[in-house]
């Protein structure tokens, strides 16, 4: 599976409660955070969810899912 690195740009003040709880999901809690993850089906839905408060960069050139 490929390597997806997140980061978050945006703050999760005035977002409904489902992008928050998908940020903390994710395991985002607060602005600059940063993770590496696995690039599953489920983690992609996620990552569409909240690509606006999120910047994406794939490690393995192999998906290119989020336009």
């Amino acid at each position: 599976m490929a390597t997806v690195k997140i980061k978050q740009i945006k703050s999760n003040i005035g977002c409904p409660k489902v992008q928050k709880r998908t940020l903390e999901a994710l395991g985002l809690k607060k602005n600059g955070d940063i993770i590496e993850i696995d690039a599953s089906p489920q983690i992609i839905g996620m990552i569409n969810k909240i690509k606006h408060l999120i910047k994406i960069e794939y490690l393995d050139n192999l998906i290119s899912v989020c336009p």
